[in-house]
């Protein structure tokens, strides 16, 4: 939840190639201080049967921006194994980008809801509501 000197984060996915939420994906969660201050990592969660990480950390008091990582690798990765059980495998990797980062800036007293529509050949993103 945002304060009014913290901004807060949320962010949920949807699996465009199959019009559903994409559950079990992890996503980490990094903020900074400043355009050129270092990233800290303060943790992750993975999506829940709805497409949403409702368990992010809570962002520190002077975050000016935030990452969120999506491994997208491994959801693909495990979703593809359980199509092609009994099928010859079609490609190397279960998706043609491994991860998504996200990089945006938050201002204090701010909620940013940052959807992903993912497939496995690309991904958008907007600011959501």
């Amino acid at each position: 939840m945002s304060t009014a000197t913290t901004a807060s984060v949320s962010t949920h996915i949807l699996d465009t190639s199959v019009g559903r939420p994409a559950e079990g994906v992890p996503v980490a969660l990094a903020a900074r201080s400043g355009a050129e201050g270092e990233w800290t990592a303060l943790g992750g969660s993975a999506t829940d049967a709805d497409g949403r990480c409702k368990d992010l950390p809570a962002l520190p008091e002077g975050t000016t921006h935030v990452r969120l990582d999506f491994d997208t690798e491994a959801y693909f990765s495990k979703k593809q194994a359980e199509a092609q059980q009994d099928a010859p495998r079609v490609r190397d990797s279960g998706a043609f980008f491994p991860e998504v980062a996200i990089t945006f800036a938050v201002a204090p007293g701010e909620h940013y809801h940052v959807p992903l529509l993912l497939n496995p050949f690309g991904y958008s993103v907007y600011r959501g509501s």
